[in-house]
Formats: C-alpha cells, structure tokens, sequence
C-alpha cells in the first residue's frame, strides 16, 4: 500500500510539473517576421525573459510589441547577460509571430541584431555565445 501511495504522489508531482510549463502554440512558428525597433524594456525574468520594444508602423504610428524569450538561465549558457540588452537600444528582431495579434502585437524570440551588429540568438547558438557580424557595405555598382 505504502508504494502505492509514494508511485501515486510522484504522478501527481510529475503532471504538475508537466503543466506549469505553456505551450508555444499561440505562436506560428512557420512564420518569420523581422522588426526594427527601440527596446523600451527587457525583463531578465523567470520563467522566460522578455523584450518590449516600439515599432514604426503604417500611418506614422508606433506599435509596441512583446517578445518571448527563454529562460534567464537557458539564456546564460547561450552567452547572454541581464546587461545584453538596454531601453534605448536600436535592434533588428527576428521573430515568430503571435497567431493573433488583433489585441496585441508579439511574438517568440529567434534573434536580435545590436546596432554595433552584436548577434543574440539564433546565429549565436553554433559557437556558444553573441557573434559580431561585421557590417560590410555594398559594393558600389559595376564592379566585379
């Protein structure tokens, strides 16, 4: 009885935990949208961090969209610091959209580009930690 007791309290402790942690399906993750903004905030909160950041949009407007990301300490090991990102930077974000943004505009986190062209993110996961992707202008026209 006693072991049906202590297997049945570790089902139940192990469908809780299984629950505590939300699906990302309210995000299409067969889309990609890219945003260039200026972070107004960035959460180093558990248990995932986040990214507001304002948005041009159509008519002169400003749209603020909230992007999530994984956990502060997921984001440690992939080389970010609760520093990586400032209110006030100027980014390019790569994200996956929310399914429905008619209340709000947001997505989940793939990559972000700092204005020095510090990646974090995505391209950064192969070598562990943010790469600086050198800004190379394009070569003026005709010449090969």
């Amino acid at each position: 009885m006693k072991r049906l007791v202590i297997a049945g309290l570790a089902l139940t402790v192990a469908g809780v935990a299984a629950q505590a942690h939300h699906s990302f399906a309210m995000f299409d993750q067969t889309q990609r949208v890219t945003i260039k903004g200026t972070v107004t905030d960035f959460q180093w909160t558990n248990p995932h961090a986040f990214i507001h950041l304002d948005v041009a949009a159509a008519g002169g407007k400003t749209e603020n969209w909230e992007i999530e990301l994984n956990s502060p300490n997921n984001l440690k090991r992939q080389g970010w610091k609760s520093t990586s990102v400032k209110t006030g930077d100027k980014v390019t974000l790569i994200t996956n959209p929310l399914r429905d943004m008619s209340e709000h505009k947001g997505g989940l986190f793939i990559s972000l580009t700092l204005a020095d062209g510090t990646v974090l993110g995505e391209a950064s996961f192969a070598g562990g930690g943010p790469v600086n992707v050198p800004q190379v202008p394009p070569a003026p026209a005709g010449n090969k």
